[in-house]
């Protein structure tokens, strides 16, 4: 299977890349991203490097955008990139092509509810899972999506940044979940096939856990 990663240097898509390049279903790993992609320093038992192919988009980075902008690369980015790629002709017609949207568990598809943070960007998000969900139902099974919610990925750091990481989360009662398990669940239900349309937290955990146990 070949597979493309947008966003491969962030914190989630560099544990993906260094999973993935160790993975035996995945060939050929194509990373998008703005700025160039380091190899793993783990280099676990299998890891192949040679499958990693990168691909810089430049895209001017501002600590703020407006609402437009955010719509323009939420939406329309993500949108325009599932129908160019799913229209590519593929090695096997039998097999479909699967495309995983991850948002965020506070994303809000109703349009009719006002979330009380962020209410604009919440339901611009919920609007992109809707209409990823809606675009594969219209390819008969050729094309597959899924929407994977996270709550606050968490990862290797300090004591402190733990430690304030543990209050926020209880204060504004948000679960986590490790980005090695978030990482290993994308990756097993891309390559088995989705579960469900939509991955809540408790799934991800469920399946990354399993698929890292395996």
């Amino acid at each position: 299977m070949k597979l493309i990663i947008d966003g491969s240097t962030g914190f989630v898509g560099t544990e993906i890349v260094r999973q993935a390049l160790s993975h035996p279903g995945i060939t050929s790993v194509v990373g998008l991203a703005r700025r160039p992609t380091l190899m793993p320093h783990d280099e676990g038992p299998g890891m192949d490097i040679r499958k990693l192919k990168l691909i810089s988009v430049t895209i001017t980075r501002a600590r703020s955008v407006s609402q437009e902008k955010a719509r323009e690369i939420c939406l329309d980015y993500t949108m325009t990139g599932l129908d160019t790629i799913s229209q590519l002709s593929r090695g096997s017609a039998s097999k479909p092509f699967r495309f995983i949207y991850t948002s965020g568990a506070k994303s809000e598809r109703d349009p009719g509810k006002s979330p009380w943070f962020m209410s604009d960007y919440l339901l611009l998000r919920g609007e992109v899972e809707t209409r990823v969900l809606n675009y594969a139902k219209e390819f008969g099974g050729a094309v597959e999506s899924c929407v994977a919610k996270p709550k606050l990925v968490d990862g290797e750091t300090g004591p402190i940044i733990r430690a304030l990481q543990t209050v926020g989360c209880y204060i504004i009662n948000m679960p986590r979940v490790e980005v090695s398990d978030l990482a290993a669940a994308l990756l097993q239900q891309v390559v088995e096939g989705f579960d469900s349309d939509t991955l809540l937290n408790e799934d991800l955990i469920r399946i990354g856990q399993k698929s890292l146990a395996d």
